[in-house]
């Protein structure tokens, strides 16, 4: 996919946790399937990650009825433990992950290539579901 004149959409969220308690529920696959999904009717069954530069990961993400589902993958370009992630997705789109932390508060800020599929708003309000799902999570563990 070209990404060439694309808009970037950008969903942040500024979580009540230290930011080395936000890397670690961010990036372990223990946590990862915990709070990876947009949605109560969708879960995430396997998640497999090496962040590590070159490293790859791979998100299992399913409707729990069965009726859809898909894999989130993709190989990290950049990581900068407890401050920045970058990675490519497997159809080539790139995404920006920074953590600014502050205390006990971290802010997460995601900014991604959106697709050609669905309106700008719905992946931006899918992608701030999944954010606001990792808030909630972290928060109450």
């Amino acid at each position: 996919m070209s990404t060439t004149n694309v808009t970037r959409l950008t969903v942040e969220s500024t979580i009540n946790a230290p930011v080395e308690k936000v890397w670690k529920f961010w990036s372990l696959p223990e946590h990862i399937t915990k709070w990876c999904s947009p949605s109560p009717d969708w879960h995430a069954p396997r998640a497999e990650n090496d962040l590590t530069k070159g490293g790859k990961f791979n998100t299992r993400m399913e409707a729990k009825d069965g009726s859809f589902g898909f894999d989130f993958e993709g190989v990290y370009d950049e990581v900068k433990t407890n401050e920045l992630i970058e990675y490519t997705m497997s159809d080539g789109r790139r995404v920006e992950i920074k953590f600014a932390g502050k205390g006990n508060e971290t802010k997460v800020t995601e900014t991604f290539d959106p697709e050609n599929e669905n309106p700008l708003e719905m992946q931006q309000a899918g992608w701030q579901a999944i954010l606001d799902n990792f808030k909630k999570y972290t928060e109450e563990n």
